[in-house]
Formats: C-alpha cells, structure tokens, sequence
C-alpha cells in the first residue's frame, strides 16, 4: 500500500532524531522538504543521498495534486519540514488530507517537538493544555485573544522574536500582569533559555535585551 511517512525532524539537537527516522528517510524514494536547503543539510549528516522536492506554504496547494500521483507511482514518500514535526504550524495538513483521500496510508512517527518540552519545563499545569500556534498578525489577533480569557487550560503559543514583547504585553492586558507565564526560547540549542515569571515581568525582562531564535510561550489558564 502506498504511503505517506510524516518525520520529525530535530529542533535543533541533531541527536534527537529516532533510528527509525534514519531509516525511513533512508527507504523513502524520495522527500518532501519545506527547505530543501535546511533538510539537504540534515540528510547529509546522516549520510543520506535523496532526491528532495521542495513542499512549502508557497507552493502546497499547486503541488499537492502532484505528489499524490508521484508517491502512488513510487509507493512512498517521507514528508519533513525544516524542525519538528510536519503539519504543526508548519507545511503537511493539505498533503495529509490528500493522501487519505486518495487512499494512501499516512504514518506519522513520534519524535521531536517543542510543545511539549517547553510546557514540562515551565512547571506550569501540564494535565490540561491547549496548543495556539501563531496568533493572528493583525486581523483576528484582538478577537482571539479575548476568547481565550475565560479559557483555564494552560495555553502554549509559538511566537516570533521581534513579537514577543508585544505578545507578553497583549496577554497582560487580557489576562492580567500577573498571569504566570515562561518563554522558552533555543530549546534543545546551545543558548536555549527558559524563563518564568508573570507576563508583565517576562515583558520587562524581554523588552531590555535583544531577542533571537525559536520561541513557545506557555501561560497558564484563568484560575
């Protein structure tokens, strides 16, 4: 049966990749890369030789009619993006749908994300949790945000650096400064840095120093 292997890929500590990974990506006929630069460097770490198609925001929607001829004609493909795990605000979700539609198999590994080392590392409730991904840039971001001031699971968020004040200042004025909260920024990297405290504190902290890298902010629900 034709198949759609899902791979995460390391968020930064190349260790982090499973053997069965290796393998797949190893067995795949060829692999679908969000960056095929980004990916080329992590297959030629492992001392994989593949041929890669470039599967992005950009192109998704023209090519995804495309790859599910291609995989039913090759029998498989594995599917990456440029760190963790495909389809979690990254490219995936309209392949996937694709591929069940057309009666490929989807096999989706575990392996790395973000989401839940920074929600276990924050020491914030982690029985109950909701995942946000990016909020909206603009138009749906006040909305959204009201929405999820009655919400009492802790809330995770991905957010850029040059946002990330914004962000801590937005949730202290819709769920309070006091709000408990941690940015985990770099995880698994060589300057990763996890910090709590309330969102207004996390906001002055942040605001007086420049911010790079990956970014998840965890902020615990409404008491």
């Amino acid at each position: 049966m034709a198949t759609l292997f899902v791979v995460p890929t390391p968020i930064g500590n190349l260790e982090d990749i499973t053997l069965r990974a290796i393998r797949i990506l190893k067995e795949a006929p060829f692999v679908l890369a969000e960056d095929t630069r980004t990916s080329g460097n992590l297959l030629k770490h492992l001392g994989i030789r593949k041929p890669m198609m470039a599967y992005h925001l950009h192109n998704e929607h023209v090519a995804t009619p495309r790859i599910v001829e291609r995989i039913l004609l090759e029998g498989s493909a594995a599917l990456v993006t440029d760190a963790g795990t495909p389809g979690i605000s990254d490219p995936g979700f309209l392949i996937i749908r694709a591929c069940l539609e057309a009666e490929i198999r989807v096999e989706c590994l575990p392996g790395p994300t973000s989401i839940i080392p920074a929600i276990v590392s924050s020491g914030i409730p982690c029985d109950r949790f909701c995942f946000e991904g990016f909020l909206p840039h603009k138009k749906g971001r006040q909305t959204r945000l009201k929405l999820l001031t009655e919400e009492t699971r802790t809330m995770v968020f991905f957010e850029s650096p040059h946002r990330l004040v914004k962000a801590l200042d937005e949730f202290s004025q819709h769920f309070g400064p006091e709000r408990v909260a941690c940015v985990c920024r770099e995880l698994s990297k060589m300057f990763e840095e996890v910090r709590k405290g309330s969102v207004a504190e996390l906001a002055q902290y942040f605001g007086s120093k420049p911010v790079k890298g990956e970014i998840v902010i965890v902020v615990s629900g409404k008491a």
